[in-house]
C-alpha cells in the first residue's frame, strides 16, 4: 500500500519540481536596483527628520499643505498597503508575456524625482492624522521598509513576470519600485517644506 500511494504522489512531485525550475527568479541587477533604492530611501527618510522640534514637524507652508509630520504619517498608511497589493499580485498565475507595460523603468525611477506635476492622494492614504506622533510614524515606515528589503534579498519570485493594475499595467518589479519612489517623492516634498522662508529656525 505504502509503494503504490508513493507511485501516485511522484508524478504530482515531477510536477511541482519542473513548475519551480521553470520559475525564473528576478536577476542579480533588478535585485540590486531594488535593493539599493530602498535602501537609499530608508536612510533618507530618516535623516530629514532627524532633530527636527515640534514647530518645525507641523509647519506648514499654505492651509492645503501637508506638514512634514503628515507626510510621514502619510507613507506609514499607504505603505502597507502598497505592499500588501504587491504580494497579492505576485501569488496570482504570471501573466505578463502577452502583456506590455505602459511605463518604462526610467518613468518609474522619475516619479520619485518629479515634483512638478503634482497628485491628489486617495484612497484612505489622505489620512495623514492617522499617526500624530512622529516617531510612530516613522517608526511603522522603517519596520515595513525592512521587511520589504529582507523580501528583496532573499526572494526567488520573478516580479517581470506578474503583471500589476488595471487601467495603467505595470510590472510587479516596477510597483515594487514605484514604493520606493513613491517615498522618495515625499522626501523630496519634506525637503521643500524645509526650504521655505518661513520655516521655523527651531
Amino acid at each position: 500500500m505504502p509503494i503504490m500511494r508513493t507511485i501516485r504522489v511522484l508524478p504530482f512531485l515531477a510536477l511541482a519540481m519542473t513548475l519551480r525550475l521553470c520559475a525564473a527568479p528576478m536577476t542579480d541587477e533588478d535585485r540590486e536596483h531594488l535593493l539599493v533604492h530602498f535602501e537609499m530611501t530608508g536612510h533618507m527618510l530618516a535623516e530629514e527628520v532627524r532633530g527636527l522640534s515640534p514647530a518645525q514637524l507641523e509647519y506648514k507652508a499654505s492651509p492645503d499643505r501637508w506638514s512634514i509630520r503628515e507626510c510621514v504619517s502619510h507613507l506609514a498608511v499607504a505603505e502597507p498597503d502598497y505592499w500588501r497589493d504587491l504580494q497579492k499580485a505576485v501569488k496570482a498565475p504570471p501573466d505578463m508575456k502577452d502583456k506590455k507595460s505602459v511605463a518604462t523603468d526610467a518613468d518609474i525611477m522619475w516619479y520619485g524625482i518629479d515634483r512638478v506635476v503634482h497628485t491628489k492622494t486617495g484612497g484612505g492614504h489622505e489620512k495623514v492624522d492617522t499617526y500624530k506622533n512622529l516617531g510612530e510614524a516613522l517608526a511603522k515606515f522603517e519596520a515595513l521598509h525592512a521587511t520589504m528589503i529582507a523580501y528583496i534579498k532573499t526572494t526567488n519570485d520573478d516580479l517581470r513576470a506578474h503583471s500589476f493594475g488595471d487601467q495603467e499595467l505595470i510590472d510587479c518589479w516596477q510597483w515594487m519600485l514605484e514604493i520606493s519612489t513613491h517615498a522618495e517623492r515625499h522626501i523630496q516634498q519634506i525637503r521643500e517644506i524645509k526650504a521655505d522662508s518661513n520655516f521655523p529656525k527651531k
